[in-house]
């Protein structure tokens, strides 16, 4: 499942994610949710979350 739909996350959940400076390679990092930045229900790149382990990225895949 694709990270584009707000509703779909919740603090918890297990997720791959992107970070800012992953944009150009494309590598993912895997985490839990802690928290939901994004505050619109969509965003095409993906909602930007907290990842328990304190890093900030944008969600690629729901695992």
């Amino acid at each position: 499942m694709e990270g584009t739909r707000r509703a779909d996350i919740k603090p918890g959940i297990d997720v791959m994610i992107e970070l800012k400076e992953d944009k150009r390679t494309g590598r993912l990092t895997g985490g839990r949710v802690k928290e939901i930045l994004t505050s619109s229900p969509t965003h095409p790149h993906g909602i930007k979350v907290i990842l328990e382990n304190g890093l900030v990225g944008r969600i690629k895949q729901i695992v």
